[in-house]
């Protein structure tokens, strides 16, 4: 391993001395030109996607409800009037399914009309108020409900028949801009309507999304009260998070050996339980020939041979990782002083723990302008009106063709067919850009993958030109530059784009396949058989771990990328050939990392959990009038904040140092087969390391640079 190569050829050859190499190459050029100028074409284009749905897209017809002819509540001359009532809401549940209702935009087989206030009581017309004028019946009650332009003189009867006025009106509350019933109200005596179970259950099933309301608005009231305390957790979180990794260079030692001893003990104590439940059974004699073959899987609990199979599992388990203990030992003591270094190294540069906040702000940016394009995409088309009757079978109606475009400012009110009107049914799908919409939302989300994961490379990549920068330094901290974050950052944007691209392509489309797979499982699902089933899961299993191994492949190629600055299939190839030829380093520094930081996360998520659910609750005393613990409505809601606050910080100052430790591995790997010790070859990692490993440098420090002076 490292520097006794035995020139096996199969994983490469062994780095060579290079005279001229003091770290991340200064001098370098631009990488994977023609990825560079695909990408730079495909942003191009999708900011020209993201014009024409802003040109075409109409988002109102999501954010605004919309009357029978078209026109949007809340907007323009309906300012005044925001929310939308139903005339007969139940022929939404009745005529058709929820879903169909939801495809059209919440449209109904009825009239709409745009209200500045939903109704508060219930009422219905009543036969004697048949004869009367809608001036009487609805306006002077105060019941402005009608549509625009219904004549006071008009019979109310008239105005039923074509639909002009409410034959009811319910007791409603807004939701979505829409006045929905409430479900708790005593109804009326509806015409044509019968209560039965059918109908309650149907608008139960509607208004489900009423009391999200309520819980929203004491949400944000909770919110408000808590926001302060809630920055406090974070604030207590972020503390912890560097706490935790600055305290790594004087208790990663006996912290790993802590988390070993705890595997053990678990695996311990699991084959102590499983013995004792296997001898009462036994003594029972509970066995499996007794309970046969059967799909209630919780049967199996109360058997023997269960039991004795868990016990030698876990017996394996622990022999196992009480032989890797004993014959890996020095290799875990490298990967605890490569996690010491890792921290003095995020020590010397505390401007790259808070890089995380630049990645974030970026990928928010890839986020939200994807979701606008694909909003005013969806959105994009010509208002369409068509002819539309309450009932088409009247006299009168036999030659109206129904469904028809008609102008939606001239209303045929004066036909001879009753309730004759120009309504709303769609947007158009015929024009150059509703015709390519499909295709337009599938460069959208391939734009949205491509440049998230741009977004990570880039930040991998700046961060480990930043780390390998410490790690070549052979005076620490004379020889780190002086600005080692923005360096590597302006030095990646301007050299390596497209290998970035390059490299965050192939994961994408890996990404997309998994998308479309799981989309044709969601899909086929009820279809499938069990054969089908199975090559499903093997399949979507596969492109799992494809994805899972370009991750760790990308990863590493972009810290080579960032010491040698060569394209990214030289770069993973050589990084892929350096970790082979080391890997049983790489598995041991590999697991010893994911449990330091695992246990470092839970450390940071249960703490700050912890205290927010006893201060929340009011079961700190003691504290005063300025830390009183605010009245909340829900106390679970700013824990559960605080908490999901405090596991985005840890994971964000963890990634920044498990960065550190992969760049600061493949450095030290490269260092034992460049270099000997000798006055010409020093060594560049740190004494501990060099105490492990039974080495020494000739050199003091500070003769290799004066040679090279």
């Amino acid at each position: 391993m490292g520097g006794k190569q035995d020139g096996d050829e199969a994983c490469g050859k062994p780095a060579k001395y290079d005279p001229s190499f003091r770290g991340p190459i200064r001098n370098r050029s631009c990488t994977d030109i023609i990825c560079c100028i695909l990408f730079l074409v495909f942003i191009l284009g999708y900011i020209v996607v993201g014009i024409v749905a802003w040109v075409y897209g109409d988002p109102r017809q999501v954010l605004y409800p919309r009357n029978s002819t078209g026109a949007y509540c809340g907007v323009g001359a309906n300012k005044d009037k925001p929310y939308l009532l139903y005339f007969n809401i139940f022929s939404c549940i009745l005529a058709t399914n929820i879903i169909t209702v939801a495809e059209n935009g919440l449209q109904c087989p009825t009239s709409q009309v745009c209200v500045s206030s939903c109704p508060e009581v219930a009422w219905t017309v009543e036969v004697s108020q048949f004869s009367q004028n809608v001036g009487e019946v609805f306006y002077t009650a105060n019941r402005n409900f009608c549509l625009p332009g219904v004549p006071w003189d008009m019979p109310v009867i008239q105005s039923l028949q074509q639909e002009l006025c409410p034959s009811f009106l319910l007791p409603s509350t807004p939701a979505l801009g829409r006045c929905l019933p409430l479900l708790n109200s005593t109804l009326p005596e509806l015409p044509g309507i019968s209560s039965n179970t059918s109908i309650s259950q149907g608008i139960s099933s509607v208004l489900d999304s009423l009391n999200a309301r309520d819980i929203t608005v004491k949400i944000f009231e909770d919110v408000a009260q808590s926001w302060y305390w809630i920055l406090v957790a974070l604030a207590v979180a972020l503390v912890l998070s560097l706490l935790f990794i600055f305290l790594l260079r004087l208790v990663a030692g006996p912290l790993v050996l802590v988390l070993i001893l705890g595997v053990l003990g678990v695996l311990a104590y699991g084959i102590y339980h499983c013995w004792e439940e296997y001898r009462v059974l036994r003594d029972k004699g509970a066995s499996i020939t007794q309970l046969g073959v059967t799909t209630n899987l919780s049967a199996y609990r109360n058997v023997q041979e269960t039991w004795l199979a868990a016990v030698i599992v876990l017996a394996v388990l622990e022999g196992t990782l009480l032989l890797l203990l004993i014959f890996l030992r020095q290799r875990i003591r490298i990967a605890i002083a490569l996690l010491k270094e890792a921290s003095k190294a995020v020590g010397q540069m505390m401007s790259t723990l808070f890089y995380p906040l630049v990645t974030f702000v970026l990928l928010l940016i890839c986020i939200v302008y994807w979701a606008m394009t694909a909003l005013y995409l969806a959105t994009s088309g010509q208002p369409q009106y068509v002819l539309w009757a309450p009932n088409a079978s009247l006299p009168g109606c036999e030659k109206v063709q129904m469904n028809t475009s008609c102008n939606a400012m001239a209303q045929p009110m004066n036909s001879s067919c009753p309730g004759l009107r120009c309504v709303f049914q769609s947007y158009s799908s015929t024009g150059l850009v509703q015709r390519s919409l499909f295709n337009l939302q599938i460069y959208g989300i391939l734009g949205l993958f491509w440049t998230l994961n741009w977004v990570l490379a880039l930040g991998q990549c700046v961060l480990a030109g930043a780390f390998a920068s410490f790690y070549w330094a052979f005076q620490k901290p004379q020889d780190i530059p002086t600005f080692p974050l923005s360096s590597a950052f302006i030095r990646t944007l301007r050299y390596h784009t497209g290998s970035l691209a390059f490299g965050a392509l192939i994961l994408s489309l890996v990404q997309i396949a998994r998308v479309v797979l799981e989309y044709i499982d969601n899909k086929l699902r009820g279809a499938q058989n069990p054969v089908a089933r199975c090559i499903m899961c093997c399949f979507k299993c596969c492109l799992w771990c494809l994805e899972k191994f370009i991750k760790f492949l990308n990863r590493n190629a972009y810290i080579m990328i960032a010491i040698y600055g060569k394209n990214f299939c030289v770069s993973a190839k050589n990084a892929f050939m350096l970790l082979m030829r080391n890997i049983v380093r790489v598995v041991v520094l590999d697991k010893v990392t994911d449990l330091l930081l695992l246990f470092g996360k839970l450390l940071v998520v249960g703490g700050v959990g912890v205290l927010s659910f006893f201060f929340f609750t009011g079961r700190i005393r003691g504290l005063g009038g300025d830390f009183e613990n605010p009245s909340l409505n829900y106390y679970w809601l700013p824990i559960m904040i605080s908490i999901l606050g405090a596991y985005v910080i840890a994971s964000g100052f963890f990634s920044v140092f498990g960065m550190c430790v992969d760049t600061l591995f493949l450095c030290f790997l490269e260092d034992l087969e460049r270099n000997d010790g000798s006055p010409d070859r020093p060594y560049y990692m740190p004494t501990s390391l060099l105490k492990i490993l039974g080495k020494k440098n000739e050199a003091f420090p500070g003769d290799k640079k004066k040679k090279k002076k």
